[in-house]
């Protein structure tokens, strides 16, 4: 994520904040940026990069979480599933 450093939420926007970051990771991990596997930074440190209280990154990993994005391992860290849902539906059967 170090190339994407500058970007912030936008606070007058009417899609809230936790959302906004919600977006824009799941976009990250989407685009291949953060790429499976890899470790997301510790919730402080995210909430610093956003401008963002530590809550809001919380809400936005729990959501991308429910989504299948990332995992969370105890103790370990945040993690882009290795089987991250593709955008596009998948043509198993």
């Amino acid at each position: 994520m170090a190339d994407e450093r500058e970007w912030r939420p936008d606070p007058t926007s009417h899609v809230y904040v936790y959302l906004q970051v919600v977006h824009h990771i799941a976009e990250q991990i989407r685009a291949g940026r953060l790429r499976a596997g890899a470790r997301l930074p510790a919730e402080r440190d995210l909430a610093e990069q956003y401008g963002v209280a530590v809550n809001t990154v919380r809400r936005a990993v729990r959501d991308l979480r429910d989504q299948g994005l990332v995992i969370t391992v105890p103790i370990k860290g945040t993690f882009v599933r290795p089987d991250t849902p593709s955008a596009e539906p998948a043509d198993n059967e």
